[in-house]
């Protein structure tokens, strides 16, 4: 029997070929020549190395993808700026446009104060000082990845990638651009640092289903949670007491004082948009698009508030309403009998809020605004646009998909436009968007039901 040349080799050694041994032997051999030849490792895409792989839920947008979001690529964007809601969206687009270079964002700077064109007075905030950074990865693990800049290992070697700008700068060409730069020699690269303008007004390649996905992982600190739950805690405690001296009152023929109540009180929020600045800005868009159901006056919201089908009273209204409007008294006056007005001064609140920078008192007028029983506000509002996308999403995880002629948990409404009774018009928002546009900039286009 002729002995195979690979085995005349462990002779040598002292291992005869009919031996069983020799034969354990060659046959690990072949075993490791077989896993080399068809198993590669991961180090074929991109270097990374599956201890350094996040895996991916759906979407894979790139080859790499098909094995995990690197943790060893990073990308890195321009300072995020304008209002909280501006900034969600832009962190999202970044957040989404990280995922499709199969890369991991770095944590981007926010802008605590709200300047538009003194960019040189913006004053930078740090992702984790307003949102958690360990729950934001771990809600949105397998989908979008967020890393520090202590995880680079090479600080100096960023690839600048400029955002093309202008009217011939067209969504066609800026994908075009993102997807050659998820190729070689690109690839290489540690970080990609993209330049130029706010993530805001990159062009929009992701449909609303993603941006919800990251929105939803985006938990305020505890700090900001604590003040939002101080202010929902007094709003409820007055309605309550509204609720007590009800009861108490003669014309109700008994006396329910002493019964408890066993649930939380609920409350309306208003995100009252009447201020000089936006009613200018309103008005020009009315102008251009001719449509006109885009401002509304102040006693147009209180109208429409009060008409409000099947809203029990009386009930707490929390004005979520700009400081110029604080001490304005009018805006207090003149509400539906049963509906008691509150805005964060009346509520005691207003030298809390001072206390903190501009975006941190928006995040914590969003979330009163969001824990709300009803919602009332303008669909071309970027921050009513976010909450009612955030209310859709509860719903839709409670199995509703709509909300018209039906009494829903946390219904939402649009003061601007015309609804049934001579109310606001039901509102949720279409989930099957192929693009932030509607949200981003405002619709009057809105619907009562989804397609999740």
């Amino acid at each position: 029997m002729d002995v195979p040349p690979y085995c005349k080799h462990f002779k040598v050694l002292g291992c005869h070929s009919n031996s069983f041994a020799c034969k354990c032997v060659v046959l690990a051999f072949v075993a490791l020549i077989l896993r080399a030849v068809l198993l590669p490792t991961f180090h074929s895409f991109g270097g990374a190395e599956q201890s350094k792989l996040v895996f991916i839920s759906n979407l894979p947008l790139s080859l790499g993808q098909k094995f995990g979001i690197r943790k060893d690529k990073f990308l890195e964007v321009p300072q995020i700026v304008w209002g909280l809601n501006n900034q969600k969206i832009a962190f999202a687009r970044a957040c989404l446009t990280a995922r499709f270079l199969n890369r991991t964002l770095l944590m981007p700077s926010l802008s605590a104060s709200l300047f538009y064109k003194e960019v040189e007075l913006l004053e930078p905030i740090s992702f984790d000082k307003v949102f958690q950074f360990k729950k934001f990865n771990s809600l949105c693990n397998g989908f979008v990845q967020l890393g520090e800049f202590s995880d680079l290992r090479n600080r100096t070697g960023a690839f600048e990638l400029q955002k093309g700008s202008g009217r011939r700068w067209t969504p066609e060409r800026d994908l075009d651009q993102l997807k050659q730069h998820n190729e070689d020699p690109y690839n290489e690269f540690e970080v990609i640092r993209i330049i130029g303008k706010n993530p805001f007004l990159w062009h929009d390649h992701w449909p609303v289903k993603d941006y919800a996905k990251v929105f939803e992982c985006l938990v305020l600190v505890d700090e900001i949670m604590n003040e939002a739950d101080k202010v929902v805690s007094r709003i409820r405690e007055i309605g309550a007491a509204q609720v007590r001296s009800q009861n108490e009152s003669p014309q109700n023929g008994i006396n329910r004082a002493e019964k408890p109540l066993l649930q939380p009180v609920p409350y309306v929020a208003v995100h009252m948009r009447i201020e000089i600045d936006w009613m200018i800005h309103c008005k020009k868009i009315e102008q251009r698009s001719n449509i006109t159901q885009i401002c509304s006056s102040k006693e147009e919201i209180m109208e429409r508030v009060g008409n409000i089908a099947g809203l029990k009273t009386p009930v707490v209204v929390y004005l979520a309403v700009a400081d110029s409007l604080l001490h304005d008294p009018s805006i207090l006056g003149g509400w539906k009998e049963g509906l008691i007005p509150y805005e964060k001064k009346k509520l005691g609140f207003e030298g809390t809020f001072k206390k903190f920078p501009y975006l941190i008192q928006s995040a914590i007028d969003y979330e009163v605004c969001l824990r709300a029983d009803v919602f009332v506000g303008n669909s071309f509002s970027t921050f009513s646009n976010l909450i009612v996308l955030d209310r859709t999403q509860k719903l839709i995880r409670m199995g509703v998909t709509s909300s018209c002629g039906v009494d829903v948990r946390w219904p939402s409404y649009a003061y601007n436009i015309l609804g049934e009774a001579k109310g606001p018009q039901r509102w949720m928002t279409n989930m099957s968007g192929s693009s932030l546009q509607a949200i981003s900039y405002g619709s009057n286009d809105i619907s009562c039901c989804v397609d999740p």
